[in-house]
């Protein structure tokens, strides 16, 4: 259930910040499980056309809506980048009604099945990736013309991961991880931020400090459900321009991104040695 995973008061403890002046992100506690604080992220992208596209979108609160309001107001994507961060497109799509949902295959399928949980509709989806011909498949022009795309079947989660090439910032989910989340959990209470014993094992496996070897081993052992199509993909990515990383989970990666994108998938660029 949704309770289980994000905080009753997100509008407390979000954090809404310009990484530039077209890419605004929201970062808010999140547990993965209900256990380990791994911090979420929605990011909020303005097209050269002017509309909007949001990414693993968070709660709509005051101050989002708001924050959608200042950069036009015209929400014309909602995108799901994997099977797992979808809690709120209902909500969104609720209140922009006219927006193309997007997300992987398998997804509408499972979100039809969550009726249990109320903030999860069976809301259609205007796109929907799937493995076969998956380069083939686009989302509309206005779109195509802004960004870079791949669908990351080989990835447990079938990751979609973008780049939004007016500004370089490369948006995904659960690519890849940057822990401890510090900025998502700036505004929590002492008590309620990432300090357990599986938040620090959690840490140890996700970070992208000194040579990220536990990241490295989680990624080619545990995420690759076929670590061939996975391998192709993070080659596709790693041909890109994109000179910040957005990740879900951890700290935005300003600094060094693509270095540090070829460090974490060393081991898929290069071989595993």
């Amino acid at each position: 259930m949704t309770t289980e995973l994000v905080p009753p008061n997100p509008a407390d403890l979000m954090v809404i910040r310009n990484i530039t002046p077209n890419v605004v992100t929201f970062s808010v506690p999140f547990s993965r499980f209900g256990k380990i604080k791994v911090g979420g992220r929605g990011t909020l992208v303005r097209l050269t056309s002017g509309q909007l596209a949001v990414f693993s979108p968070v709660a709509l609160t005051e101050n989002t809506s708001a924050k959608v309001a200042e950069l036009g107001g015209k929400v014309g994507y909602i995108v799901a980048p994997d099977f797992e961060h979808h809690i709120f497109v209902s909500e969104w799509a609720k209140r922009y009604p006219g927006a193309k949902l997007i997300g992987p295959e398998g997804l509408p399928e499972k979100r039809a099945k969550q009726t249990s949980d109320p903030n999860i509709n069976d809301d259609p989806f205007a796109v929907v990736f799937k493995k076969e011909g998956k380069r083939n498949i686009k989302i509309s022009p206005e779109f195509d013309a802004d960004f870079d795309y791949e669908y990351v079947d080989g990835h447990a989660n079938k990751e979609l991961v973008f780049n939004y090439r007016p500004d370089k910032v490369l948006i995904q989910a659960d690519l890849m991880f940057n822990l401890p989340a510090i900025e998502q959990y700036s505004k929590a209470p002492e008590g309620h931020k990432p300090s357990g014993f599986f938040d620090k094992i959690f840490q140890t496996a996700q970070s992208t400090a000194g040579d990220a070897t536990w990241m490295k081993r989680f990624n080619w052992y545990l995420t690759a459900k076929d670590r061939s199509s996975l391998t192709d993909s993070i080659k596709v990515i790693d041909k890109w321009d994109f000179k910040t990383i957005v990740p879900c989970h951890g700290e935005v990666i300003d600094k060094d991104a693509k270095e540090t994108f070829r460090k974490v998938f060393q081991w898929h660029l290069q071989g595993k040695k």
